[in-house]
């Protein structure tokens, strides 16, 4: 007999980690409803935007059991998705007891690692770095970029430890990253601000939500979809909000 009290648990928690990973909602959506197949229950059903996740389920007697997991953590790490779509496919194979999959998944999670802060800080100077040279600076130019680059990554990295939103961490990261920009200028680190300013921005542009976006339309998932393209356009705005703020600052203090 299915306890249908941990088999939705596990299907909640399934989702819950696929969507915290950066999956796509059809793909959560898909997951969830083979979880339930797994164990021979056709009644489950699962509704999901991109913070919020809705699972039902009907058991043997004909009462509704639902959960609802707000998702207060988005990001991506593909090894984490990839790990947990591999221990869902694991689940659907070999459908193991409910419990007992429960706490492999919990396992799942402990054995997922996130690269050291000063690796992620690296990447964002190359980026950025890297970014500025396209856009037609010089190796002065890059070396800049790439500071306000790791400027950037500081602000995401430790005001996202303290549960800020994205629009206020993006505002922010944008103002401290054009506002050093401009403070190497005047020190003489670079030459052209606006390349500086330009390649270290690029770290902030929501290029993957807009990607997200276009997806979820495609696949028929009009609200998340939407969702996707409010947050990209908010989060645009809030790089010109932090960006103007910090050309105005540093034009009253440097000139620059």
């Amino acid at each position: 007999m299915v306890d249908y009290t941990a088999l939705l648990t596990l299907a909640v928690e399934i989702g819950r980690r696929l969507q915290e990973s950066g999956a796509e909602i059809y793909r959560v959506e898909e997951a969830v409803r083979r979880t339930f197949q797994a164990y021979g229950v056709d009644s489950g059903q699962v509704f999901a935007i991109p913070n919020c996740l809705i699972v039902s389920v009907v058991d043997d007697e004909g009462r509704p059991l639902t959960r609802m997991q707000r998702i207060s953590f988005r990001g991506s790490n593909v090894d984490r998705m990839e790990r947990v779509y591999g221990f869902c496919r694991q689940v659907c194979q070999t459908a193991p007891d409910v419990n007992s999959a429960l706490e492999q998944l919990r396992a799942v999670d402990a054995d997922v690692s996130a690269f050291p802060v000063w690796m992620q800080l690296l990447g964002y100077f190359l980026g950025a770095g890297a970014f500025t040279l396209f856009w037609g600076g010089n190796a002065w130019d890059a070396a800049a970029g790439g500071l306000c680059g790791v400027a950037i990554g500081l602000c995401l990295i430790y005001m996202g430890r303290l549960n800020a939103n994205l629009f206020i961490k993006t505002v922010i990261a944008s103002f401290v990253s054009v506002f050093l920009a401009a403070a190497l200028v005047w020190l003489g680190v670079g030459e052209n601000i606006n390349y500086i300013t330009i390649g270290a921005l690029m770290a902030l542009v929501p290029g993957v939500m807009f990607t997200s976006f276009m997806r979820a339309i495609m696949a028929g998932d009009l609200v998340a979809g939407l969702f996707k393209l409010v947050e990209a356009l908010l989060t645009g705005c809030a790089i010109a909000i932090g960006a103007l703020v910090a050309m105005a600052a540093a034009a009253g203090l440097w000139g620059v």
